[in-house]
């Protein structure tokens, strides 16, 4: 496969971090236009069937810099196809949980030795600021090594008495439930693709990765990564294009299970087919999350976390509470915390370290969010900060900038308060204080009155009661005065936010089927 290299800068000469302008830091960086006209199936990297490239596009400068094949339904075919073969008569599916575990710590380790590579490929593709991509290798390689752990559950027998025959037993075999088709979205390229192949690799599931159209490139150290560490041919496979790529695996009649993140409309359309086909299916879709902030708040510890909290890369991420409720009698406060916080954040070329907050990821995203932002300005709502499309300069005239933005005075009907926005955009809603019991009672509402239930917060220096909050609001992960993924405890979304969930035993089990052989006992 084709890499980006990364060189040092030779003495005299500017280095990538102390120069100002975008083109002179990629000049700086010897980013290089990278073409590539193969898949992955089967062990190898072949030559495409499809003649037709997609462009790769650099979000912060509008630049061109890679093209991919636009795959076909002859690529499809081609790797579930050995995806198929190597499930149904190759070693894989038949090595033990802890031989199969000791192949996801080598991935782990290969993915760790790509990381600055895979990093800047990652910014390049999506725009996520270079300090969130170069955490990327590391948090992949931790989510292999994690649900390697968990090989000794799969080992470990498990026979169940019948309850009212003795002498009778039942023993429950978990075996990998086939070929599944990995679906990942452009926010988070890597991680949302591995949080769906460790735990399928592990289960002895063979695979087949459709990576978003706009972010194809870095999801080839994985797979690199993958085939260095000496896994079977067929078991992972990859191919690139368009949306219709997605579709033919949903539907294709070697896939038996299907792994999708994204948009809530794309999902209920997977969900359908595999209605259908009876398929299983795990879907990680969109939310509206909220941050409930009570009136104890420690205002200066949240200002600390907010922008991980509500804003993370560039506001482009599914979970992030974009929604604030704060008390009125802080309101103001809450306001100019969050306002001072976001106005604060550098905006800007995101290979640069120095970035908070980089481009949108594309061209459309652009101006979905922009949308979003007029109406809000229409329907009433005051920008604290930000509210227009950015201008900068250095060689992001043709970049994709929203200014990160700050609503006040938004009320629930406006659609910055009930539509995902997946830009720079923070709303602050009020609610009534005046009673605490009444207040906590207006706040829960508040933060259920979405078809969303994927993420979410509680702001409070009292920790009991900001469980007893927790527990009330209606969602599928919920942080207290921080939010953060864990790999072992569950993450899924409820309502419109998803089906199933990814991480932890709970994700595991996604990728098993059961079965029961009934016996006498012995």
């Amino acid at each position: 496969m084709t890499t980006t290299p990364v060189q040092p800068s030779a003495g005299g000469e500017a280095s990538p971090s102390s120069v100002h302008d975008a083109r002179e830091r990629r000049a700086a960086l010897a980013l290089p236009y990278t073409r590539v006209d193969d898949v992955f199936v089967d062990g190898a990297w072949i030559p495409a069937r499809a003649a037709g490239r997609n462009p790769v596009t650099d979000p912060a400068t509008g630049e061109v810099w890679g093209e991919v094949p636009d795959g076909s339904a002859e690529d499809v075919d081609a790797a579930v196809h050995a995806a198929r073969h190597a499930f149904d008569a190759g070693p894989w599916p038949r090595l033990s949980p802890s031989e199969r575990a000791a192949y996801l710590l080598r991935i782990a380790d290969e993915i760790e030795s790509r990381a600055e590579d895979l990093a800047l490929t990652n910014t390049r593709e999506n725009g996520s600021p270079i300090t969130e991509t170069r955490g990327a290798a590391a948090n992949a390689a931790g989510i292999f090594r994690y649900f390697a752990t968990l090989a000794e559950y799969l080992e470990r027998e498990d026979v169940r008495p019948f309850p009212f025959a003795p002498g009778q037993e039942s023993v429950v075999r978990r075996d990998p439930v086939g070929v599944c088709a990995l679906i990942a979205p452009w926010n988070f390229p890597i991680n949302l693709v591995v949080i769906k192949l460790a735990p399928a690799l592990l289960a002895g599931c063979t695979v087949v990765i459709k990576p978003a159209s706009p972010t194809p490139l870095s999801i080839r150290f994985i797979v690199d990564a993958v085939a260095a560490a000496g896994v079977p041919a067929g078991v992972v496979n990859l191919v690139t294009g368009s949306g219709r790529m997605g579709d033919l695996l949903v539907k294709h009649r070697g896939v038996d299970k299907v792994a999708f993140t994204g948009s809530t409309p794309v999902g209920r359309r997977i969900a359908a087919a595999c209605g259908e086909l009876l398929r299983p299916v795990t879907l990680e879709l969109g939310g509206k999350s909220s941050a409930i902030v009570l009136p104890d708040a420690d205002l200066d510890a949240m200002s600390k976390v907010l922008i991980r909290s509500s804003m993370r890369n560039t506001g482009q991420t599914c979970y992030i509470s974009t929604r604030v409720l704060a008390p009125a009698s802080r309101y103001r406060e809450v306001v100019d915390m969050a306002g001072a916080v976001i106005a604060a954040a550098p905006q800007g070329d995101p290979l640069d370290p120095a970035t908070v907050f980089g481009p949108n990821a594309t061209k459309s995203q652009f101006e979905t969010v922009l949308g979003y932002v007029e109406s809000g300005l229409a329907e009433g709502a005051r920008a604290v900060t930000g509210g227009r499309a950015a201008s900068l300069g250095g060689g992001l005239e043709d970049g994709y900038f929203v200014e990160p933005t700050v609503f006040a005075d938004v009320i629930p009907s406006m659609r910055v308060a009930r539509e995902e926005i997946f830009g720079p955009v923070l709303t602050i809603l009020k609610y009534d204080d005046a009673s605490p019991s009444r207040g906590v009672d207006e706040a829960v509402a508040l933060a259920n009155n979405t078809e969303f239930g994927l993420g979410g917060l509680v702001f409070s220096a009292d920790p009991e009661a900001a469980l007893a909050v927790a527990d009330r609001v209606d969602t599928g992960s919920i942080g207290i005065n921080f939010f953060a993924s864990n790999h072992s405890a569950p993450f899924g979304g409820r309502h419109d936010s998803g089906l199933g969930t990814e991480y932890g035993i709970e994700g595991l089990g996604a990728y098993l089927t059961y079965k029961s052989i009934h016996r006498k006992a012995g």
